[in-house]
């Protein structure tokens, strides 16, 4: 299996600096997706090139009237000890992401009858949209209504395709794929927590494994959530492991 890298994951955004120490990430497209307006840093940064940053980035943000402040390390290196203890002291939400491949031949395959998948279509692009205004509805309304306009444009997108997961003809699930020469991610897959555990999860990444069955599957999970178990017992493979702070500043 070829050396797969979080640089294959995809990153929504634009990017507006970059030098030798980090990249600066914005996407007016949407100012309120933390995962497109951030500092990603090529190397690990000292105390003092982080405030200094952690300033630059609070006032770009205030410019555009947004509230939060993001910084991506670098991957497979834990956070030095003085930024850890200035990030924990200033309220920061410090996580890490793992990154996890799988050859689809791997994937332990089942059958789930009252599960149906389907690639979205113009037939049924609105029951998806709608499923995903729902689940993004708890990040904020205004979260919510972006998203619909970022999902429309990647419908249109060759190499992005979205699935929808009906439950005896209730959608109650769905993920997107981006498409690359040699590999495929899977990203935001999510069930409706009233239909969780019946195998429409594992249905969603079983369609993903036969349309694809010759590219690397990847995907990346919170480091410190219950999805990553599911992973390793359908036997993706660990690949590492990248820290992440947030913080959202009030007026």
């Amino acid at each position: 299996m070829r050396n797969i890298t979080f640089d294959h994951i995809e990153k929504i955004g634009h990017i507006i600096f970059e030098n030798d120490v980090y990249q600066h990430v914005h996407y007016p497209e949407m100012l309120s997706r933390y995962d497109s307006n951030y500092i990603l840093f090529k190397t690990m940064p000292s105390l003092s090139i982080f405030k200094e940053l952690e300033q630059m980035l609070r006032t770009f943000h205030q410019k555009h009237n947004q509230q939060h402040l993001k910084f991506i390390f670098p991957a497979n290196e834990k956070i030095s000890s003085d930024v850890q203890q200035y990030l924990t002291a200033a309220n920061y939400d410090i996580g890490f992401l793992e990154l996890y491949t799988i050859e689809p031949r791997h994937f332990p395959t089942s059958v789930h009858h009252h599960v149906k998948v389907q690639p979205v279509t113009e037939e049924n692009l609105e029951a998806f949209l709608k499923l995903q205004y729902e689940e993004d509805l708890k990040y904020g309304e205004n979260f919510a209504t972006e998203k619909q306009a970022l999902l429309k444009r990647q419908f249109h997108d060759a190499h992005k395709h979205q699935l929808l997961a009906y439950y005896d003809g209730i959608p109650v699930g769905s993920t997107e794929l981006i498409e690359q020469e040699k590999t495929v991610e899977i990203d935001n897959l999510f069930v409706l927590e009233a239909f969780q555990r019946k195998g429409i999860g594992s249905q969603l990444q079983q369609y993903v494994m036969q349309k694809f069955p010759d590219k690397i599957v990847i995907l990346v999970a919170d480091g410190e959530d219950t999805p990553r178990e599911m992973y390793q017992k359908q036997n993706y493979v660990y690949r590492g492991f990248q820290y992440e702070a947030l913080k959202v500043e009030e007026d």
